[in-house]
């Protein structure tokens, strides 16, 4: 990344609107105790979104692949763009999608899968190509489980008989999960535009079933509410942050909100942020579940994960992704 010029600042930045945000309060969910279920289903009602303490991944595995990625983005760019452009995994820089959309950010998108052949990347860790994937796999590994028993606790307050009704899409071995490390450079540049943000990540919706979020102590992510005000979330090293993503909104038939979010750059620190993308095999049936439906009508048409994807990376990042597989608008 290089100092961003005035013109720079003017593309990726907006006017703060004073009024936009609100004091509402992050939900947290203590996994280690027994109403997390019912306070899963409440935060998934609500706003789509919650804060997990308590969650069982070694603080270890964390701070491994947070050293590896640090040392990624710290390389010169000539280097990094050797791992890219993403293809549809590897380093991107500004670019956001093929759709125009733009943003603060570099970032690596990786599959899940560990038999991947990189082909790619290994130039760009010089050092230990084996110590980044070995770094990466023991993370996943450990955020894939996490992210499998909020899903069964989530199928538990719902009441459905069939726990892994969720959780099984993301342990099948056609699971079309994916992985993104983030980084958003500082900007002291944008200190002298007191009534301006610089966007790092524009407002979207995840496509997928769940997002597992990890960020640096560096602030920056925003939630918006039902009534549209942005929720500025704390940041916490330690903990996790979940989204529900658009295909559990449709397969709780509109029950569970896919939350609208976005990243606003620092004016004086760096944040790197580790996300997982927990998705279902290419050929799942996406659809509204039968036992959650009882007589209710149908929100959602049914399609497969292929079909969406192929829909939601065909459109801009704030575009509501859902609204072509709407049968009746969803509250």
């Amino acid at each position: 990344m290089v100092v961003p010029s005035k013109l720079a600042i003017e593309q990726f930045s907006y006017v703060m609107n004073s009024n936009a945000l609100s004091s509402h309060q992050i939900p947290v969910v203590d996994l280690s105790k027994p109403d997390s279920k019912s306070l899963i289903i409440k935060a998934c009602e609500e706003c789509g979104f919650f804060k997990v303490i308590n969650h069982g991944v070694p603080l270890d595995s964390i701070s491994r692949l947070e050293e590896e990625a640090v040392k990624f983005f710290s390389l010169p760019l000539p280097e990094k763009e050797r791992a890219g452009p993403p293809d549809p995994f590897g380093y991107g820089n500004k670019k956001i999608g093929r759709n125009g959309d733009v943003g603060w950010i570099e970032y690596l998108l990786l599959t899940t899968d560990p038999n991947f052949n990189y082909r790619k990347l290994p130039s760009a860790f010089n050092e230990n190509p084996e110590r980044f994937r070995s770094a990466l796999n023991d993370y996943t590994s450990a955020v894939r489980y996490m992210a499998c028993e909020i899903l069964e606790l989530m199928a538990d307050g719902l009441r459905i008989q069939q726990r892994n009704i969720f959780s099984k899409l993301l342990m099948d071995e056609q699971s079309d999960s994916v992985f993104r490390l983030n980084h958003y450079p500082p900007c002291p540049e944008l200190q002298s535009y007191v009534d301006r943000n610089m966007i790092g990540f524009g407002e979207h919706t995840d496509p997928q079933i769940i997002s597992v979020l990890r960020s640096n102590n560096t602030s920056g992510l925003q939630i918006s509410m039902k009534d549209g005000t942005w929720v500025s979330v704390p940041p916490d090293q330690n903990s996790f942050f979940i989204n529900v993503g658009d295909s559990l909104e449709v397969m709780t038939n509109g029950r569970f909100r896919s939350v609208r979010h976005r990243v606003l750059a620092n004016t004086s620190k760096s944040r790197v942020s580790m996300i997982y993308f927990g998705g279902p095999p290419l050929s799942e049936k996406i659809a509204p579940l039968p036992c959650l439906m009882k007589g209710k009508e149908s929100l959602y048409k049914e399609f497969t994960w292929f079909e969406y994807k192929k829909s939601a990376y065909n459109t801009r990042l704030a575009d509501n992704r859902l609204e072509h597989f709407q049968r009746v608008a969803a509250s």
